[in-house]
């Protein structure tokens, strides 16, 4: 029985250090110390073993079986390791590859109008003032002079929310607001830039606009310092040999009113077919601050004067980068954008 065990201690750890899977190790397990296996067997047999034999095969039993089970555990571990290592290897990613690079990006055609109106504007001393697009009708009608049987309510096609609750049609609430805050003091020299809303949709309009409105008061301000202002605006925004005029017309809150005219960026002033040959672009809207919207926002019209303009910001950037169609700026169509 010795020389049994000896033998199998000898082939059991020669085999299993060539073992060269986990499969073939389990099955050299198996064969060895399974319940039919070989160190089994020769156990069984030491019931016919003298009194004085079977304690000293039991002790050298035990050590082949440790010893078997040495290797064993350290070959399954070895062999388990290289499992690992090959799946490891087999689905590695390679963070040394170069990255995507991301294309960069450009600023929107009107982000860029705004941009540079407020820093023209800012350079002219204005201040930038928000306010909130959802508006209660006071601010965005009767505070400006617009009472609600006022026939110039049918001049704006609004959104309402509720009775009392619209969304803006114009920037001109921030101005009594400022007024409000300011209380009294002077002068008042602000741009309101901002998203407006009215009922409208083709190609040269859009339910949601953007504006910058602007207001002066302060004492002895006449339509002279609003000509001036506006002079210097759309001669730094579309080029220093742009010329203006101003006509005649009607706002609520404007008194005197006027429409302000640009020559023709197009054509120089000669007429083309973007000015109707005439040699002129309308771009806003401006005139004296009604005595009204004065006491609205808590001055004193014998005291103080001023002046306010508005205009749209899809109608400079359309002038000033020669976009016929206001939708464009809207579809996000890359092949637009990237122009700017």
């Amino acid at each position: 029985m010795r020389e049994d065990l000896k033998r199998i201690r000898e082939a059991a750890v020669e085999a299993m250090q060539q073992a060269d899977s986990i499969d073939s190790l389990n099955e050299l397990k198996v064969r060895f110390l399974g319940k039919k296996g070989e160190l089994t067997t020769i156990l069984k047999g030491m019931g016919a073993l003298s009194d004085e034999e079977r304690p000293l095969m039991g002790q050298m039993a035990n050590e082949v079986r440790d010893e078997i089970n040495r290797v064993l555990d350290a070959r399954m571990e070895e062999l388990r390791q290289a499992v690992l290592n090959a799946k490891l290897a087999s689905e590695t990613i390679d963070v040394t590859l170069p990255g995507r690079a991301l294309a960069r990006g450009t600023k929107h055609p009107l982000t860029l109008v705004i941009d540079e109106a407020k820093q023209i504007f800012m350079g002219l001393g204005f201040e930038v003032a928000e306010g909130p697009e959802i508006e209660s009708d006071y601010y965005n009608f009767e505070a400006l002079n617009l009472p609600k049987d006022h026939p110039a309510r049918d001049m704006q096609d609004t959104f309402y929310i509720n009775p009392e609750i619209v969304l803006r049609t114009q920037t001109s609430p921030v101005q009594v607001r400022t007024m409000e805050k300011k209380a009294g003091e002077l002068p008042v020299k602000i741009i309101c830039p901002g998203k407006v809303y009215r009922k409208d949709d083709d190609a040269t309009h859009s339910p949601m606009f953007h504006q910058i409105e602007g207001l002066v008061i302060d004492e002895h301000i006449t339509m002279s310092d609003l000509k001036g202002v506006l002079l210097a605006f759309t001669q730094q925004m579309f080029g220093k040999d742009v010329k203006i005029r101003l006509r005649p017309s009607y706002f609520p809150f404007t008194e005197p009113s006027t429409e302000v005219d640009i020559s023709c960026v197009m054509c120089g002033g000669t007429g083309c077919r973007v000015c109707s040959n005439t040699g002129w672009l309308e771009i806003l809207g401006a005139g004296m601050v009604h005595p009204n919207v004065l006491r609205a926002g808590g001055y004193d019209p014998e005291k103080v004067s001023g002046f306010a303009f508005g205009m749209g910001v899809e109608r400079i950037a359309m002038l000033k980068y020669g976009i016929n169609d206001l939708r464009l700026m809207y579809e996000n169509d890359m092949r637009f954008l990237r122009q700017f």
